[in-house]
């Protein structure tokens, strides 16, 4: 490879003479630069030639070079395994990024080993998130992961819960780490990836790797984030004058008398006195700031030498809140992490790694729910504060109250309130104290790998202990206060409060409450013999045998210790890195079943062809790499049982705490809730998959393609329309129905990650495309439908039943000429349904499949990366999106009860003037059963196409930098979710009874020493 570099190099260069030879004759210059790969590594020892090879150098452990040459000359940058780069030689040279020939300069982290990216056999995904961050700084470890990694979408593969793995111990991708610590995320997807992992790996992997530190190779890292949280939007609601006209109307419609008049109308609309007519917004700026600020900070620093390496991580992170009320205004949170991964080499043969992690959380918020509050209280109720200067100054009674009250409010205000509100959001956040919540994790991982190779040549041993213990609790400040209700007079036009009524009383006691005290613990273990021998670099085997186990005992968990253990073994054979061939399987163990039904094997195998490197596609020059690959396999999993000892029958008595014997009305039962049954036995996924790699044109196009058929046998369920119906009775309530394994599900589809890289005059361009394409489907069900319409078989995992709308009744005439609905009394402005069945009623049996809900996946998700380089300067965008699933307009936001708060949504409601055009119900003052269901009326379709995020990112020239110990200096500015493009845009931004969603606007800054 090396003279091929050469010989490529010296007939590029000679292709250049001339210009290089008259460039000599110019002044020279020193030029200065640093070779890097796509992922942000510096390459020690790339070779650096000029002027036909006549200057030359090469790259220093740091990646740097410096050469005079004369200015414009041409330099070229050669590294084994990359190609060529041709440079202009300049003293404000940016940094040269050299694209590899191939993958085989990458490992890739999988089940208990790390593999050359180029002989992956497909069903993995892979993120080098170092280079990643140099380009795009993010806070979560997952953020934006679907646009990276072909098949994921919150989920793999549309399997549901994944397995997340930090350095092999089952951890928390959200709490545990930050991407600033990461050096490699691997999405493991099909079955032959997972099946080392053994039960709790069934629906997917996610594994992250931690940083370690580089041999030689001392480094400082420094990076410091501002940035604002700006809220996309909130629910619209309506004003006190506007719900109470429209709730007059709802009366109005369901024949009652109208609860409000026109004069407290109007009052409340003049805004003339907002304390005795209160017209609360509670989105107003008057309650909440405009943005709220996160910051932080980490270091990292690492080094060593071929016998020590260590890598260090020091993080800060705060933020605060929306709120800007009373104690409120103080919400914030905290984090404080540690981490230090040591590596040691104790001999020649043993080596050695210990890592420990520290994590301290705090947090401070106000007493209350404030954003539920705002979804539920109606604004004319109360007025959150009464002023004192509105009192009868002759009123002496009232004048006591307050020279009494603990809390009067900037000293102008008491606190507002009802009889029926004797505590409520403002008067929490004022005058109820505050609450500090506190976490603290610690994890401790260890591993000593041992070279055997004098016992056998290719043999090694390798065990690996992690302990986590996490622990949070809350400490309150509970103050009581009391809050008053004003009787309002008018005397000569002026409005004046001539009592007061106080309910409560004002005490701060100064009692620290400990409660929601939580911990978990974790213990993992794992040893392994690993077997690696190449003969006559033809011939390359690996075995792996593996034994694993964790337990993780957790507050308030019934069966306190959960345990996974599984026995695993990897077989795998290479031809010349041509053919491939590997077997994994394992035995594993679960408690969740009955006693010889506890153990099970899961055999997977795979296969691969690199059809690149056969004789025949000698002449295809355009083709860098085209590997084909397959696997097959059948995963046993309880991670669906839903508890322990199902497999037993269960007795209980129905009020179920204890017996008493008694003549007379009172009697006490023992029912049965199970029945028994000991054949309980694993889930049983069996998948199959094939894949495609190719690279083409060096390079300039790379794909990666999966397409999976996943089928999920032998889920467990109490299936009660196989019993006689008599296993069920209503009352005494009992079952004889045993949980057993019989429903079946499937789902297939293509994943695809492609990647276009090109040098378009100065500017270096990169296109990356993640797309998945996904199908599920019922193949077995208990169910005993009258009508097949309404059977689940055949239809999506994430189907959506309800009833089809037929527009709203015009009128009474309307009503009786079409079929009975029996959800309760219709009106003119109901939604009117579609008689499915014929039987002229409408009822559960005319619910209909309406379409798929996407709740593990849309039917398609897709994700676009592009990265536009031009000398110092960086711009990245990613888009992602997804089409094909609907969602429900289900919350309180358009599913109003009675007196409930109204929103805009109403404003749309049918009405005698409106019924040509409405597109909402008639507004009613009652339960509004017929309207309030699950129908298509309500549906909308939750595609989207999001701008998720934009970066610039300027990189200094070495001169430009301000002290010569920095090495490289880097500022950015970058926005996150900045752009939801759908018809349904509002709704799905919106969010009811909690924080608002926001856009994130950041300045950053890093720098390494």
């Amino acid at each position: 490879m090396k003279q091929l570099v050469y010989i490529t190099t010296v007939c590029s260069l000679l292709a250049l003479y001339s210009a290089g030879a008259r460039a000599q004759t110019n002044p020279k210059v020193e030029v200065r630069s640093v070779v890097r790969n796509a992922e942000g590594k510096p390459l020690r020892g790339a070779f650096i030639s000029a002027n036909a090879g006549q200057v030359k150098t090469k790259t220093d452990s740091l990646g740097a070079f410096s050469l005079t040459l004369a200015p414009k000359s041409t330099v070229l940058v050669s590294a084994e395994g990359y190609q060529d780069q041709v440079a202009q030689a300049d003293t404000n040279m940016q940094d040269i990024v050299l694209a590899g020939i191939d993958d085989n300069a990458s490992l890739v982290n999988v089940a208990f080993r790390t593999v050359p990216k180029k002989d992956l056999l497909g069903g993995v995904a892979v993120v080098n998130l170092p280079g990643l961050l140099q380009k795009n700084y993010t806070t979560g470890a997952l953020d934006n992961l679907s646009a990276f990694a072909a098949g994921f979408n919150g989920n793999i593969w549309g399997m549901g819960e994944y397995l997340v793995l930090i350095d092999g111990v089952p951890r928390s991708a959200t709490t545990d780490i930050h991407p600033t610590e990461i050096e490699q995320i691997t999405v493991l997807k099909g079955a032959a990836a997972l099946a080392l992992y053994g039960s709790r790996a069934a629906k997917g992997v996610i594994q992250i790797t931690t940083k370690r530190g580089v041999a030689n190779e001392k480094r400082i890292n420094v990076r410091v984030n501002t940035g604002l949280h700006v809220p996309k939007g909130y629910p619209d609601y309506l004003g006190s004058a506007e719900y109470m006209t429209l709730y007059n109307e709802a009366r109005r419609n369901d024949g009652l008398e109208p609860l409000y008049n026109q004069e407290t109308i109007w009052n409340h609309y003049s805004g003339t006195n907002p304390y005795r007519y209160p017209d609360v917004n509670y989105y107003s700026p008057e309650y909440l700031r405009k943005a709220y600020n996160r910051t932080d900070a980490f270091t990292e620093i690492s080094g060593g030498n071929n016998r020590a390496r260590f890598y260090t991580n020091i993080g800060f992170v705060h933020s605060n809140s929306l709120l800007n009320v009373g104690e409120a205004k103080n919400d914030n949170n905290t984090r404080l992490n540690v981490r230090g991964n040591i590596d040691v080499r104790l001999t020649d043969y043993i080596s050695t790694s210990v890592d420990a992690t520290a994590i301290f959380g705090n947090n401070r918020f106000a007493h209350g729910n404030y954003w539920s509050s705002a979804a539920t209280l109606r604004p004319y109720r109360y007025s959150p504060l009464i002023p004192i200067s509105m009192i009868e100054e002759s009123d002496q009674l009232t004048q006591l109250q307050v020279q009494n009250s603990n809390y009067l409010i900037d000293g102008k205000y008491l606190l507002g309130g009802t009889q029926q509100h004797l505590t409520n959001p403002f008067a929490d956040m004022y005058a109820a104290g505050y609450n500090k919540g506190t976490t603290r994790q610690f994890q401790f991982t260890s591993a000593i790998n041992v070279d055997l190779r004098k016992a056998l040549p290719g043999l090694s041993f390798g065990t690996r202990i992690g302990v986590d213990y996490s622990t949070s609790y809350n400490l309150s400040f509970n103050d009581q206060y009391a809050i008053y209700a004003p009787t309002w007079n008018s005397y000569a036009g002026n409005d004046m409060i001539s009592s007061l009524q106080k309910f409560g009383e004002d005490r701060k006691n100064g009692a620290q409450n400990v409660s929601n005290s939580w911990r978990q613990q974790t213990i993992f273990f794992s040893g392994q013999f690993n077997y690696l021998r190449r003969i006559n670099n033809v011939h390359n085997i690996n075995a792996i045998l593996v034994g694993t186990g964790h337990q993780r005992a957790e507050t308030s968990v019934y069966h306190k210790s959960q345990s996974h253990v599984n026995l695993g073994l990897q077989l795998a054979y290479t031809y010349r890195q041509r053919y491939y061939l590997d077997f994994s399987g394992a035995v594993l163990h679960s408690a969740k079943l009955p006693p010889g039904n506890r153990q099970a094997f899961s055999p997977t195998l795979s296969a691969g062809w690199r059809i690149s490197d056969e004789p025949f596609m000698a002449g295809a020059s355009f083709v860098n790499n085209l590997k084909l690959t397959a696997s097959a396999g059948i995963l046993h999993t309880d991670l669906d049982i839903p508890g322990y000892y199902l497999y037993k029958g269960l007795f209980t008595h129905a009020d179920g705490t204890w017996y008493s014997w008694r003549d007379g009305t009172l009697t006490r039962t023992t029912d049965s809730r199970r029945g028994e049954n000991n054949d309980l036995f694993f889930a049983q996924r069996k998948d199959i998959n094939v894949g495609v790699e190719a690279s083409l044109f060096r390079q300039l196009l790379t794909l990666e393609a999966n397409y999976f058929i996943s089928r999920m046998d032998g889920i467990v369920t109490q299936a009660a329309s196989i019993y006689p119906n008599y296993f069920v009775t209503g009352f005494p309530q009992s079952s004889f129905i045993p949980y057993i394994n019989y429903n079946n599900d499937q789902r297939n589809g293509l994943d695809v990650n492609l990647s276009l890289n090109k040098q378009l005059g100065q500017v270096a361009w990169t296109v990356g495309l993640t797309g998945t394409v996904y199908n599920s489907k019922v193949i077995k069900r208990a169910e005993n439908y009258e009508n097949a319409y309404q059977n689940r078989v055949g239809k999506p995992l994430d189907a959506i039943f309800g009833l089809r709308s037929n527009g709203l009744f015009a009128d009474e005439s309307d009503i009786a000429s079409n079929p009975t609905q029996t959800f309760g009394q219709v009106k003119p402005g109901d939604i009117k349904y579609v008689d499915q069945n014929g039987d002229n009623l409408i009822d559960s049996r005319d619910e209909v499949y309406l379409g798929r809900a996407g709740w593990n996946g849309s039917p398609l998700t897709f994700g676009l990366h592009l990265t536009a380089r031009w000398k110092n300067w960086t711009v990245f965008t990613i888009a992602t999106g997804n089409n094909g699933a609907f969602s429900q307009k289900n919350s309180s936001y358009f599913w109003i009860r009675g007196d409930d708060k109204y929103s805009a949504a109403v404003r749309d409601r049918w009405t005698p003037d409106t019924k040509e055009t409405a597109t909402y119900p008639r507004l009613t003052s009652l339960n509004n059963d017929n309207n309030i269901r699950t129908s298509d009326f309500w549906l909308y379709r939750n595609n989207r196409f999001n701008l998720a995020k934009v970066q610039v990112t300027y990189a200094l020239p070495g001169q430009a930098l301000p002290v010569k110990f920095i090495r490289d200096l880097t500022i950015y500015a970058s926005g996150s979710d900045l752009l939801t493009l759908a018809k349904a845009r509002q709704i799905m931004e919106m969010n009811i009874g909690g924080t608002p969603q926001t856009r994130f606007f950041n300045i950053g800054l890093n720098a390494a020493f």
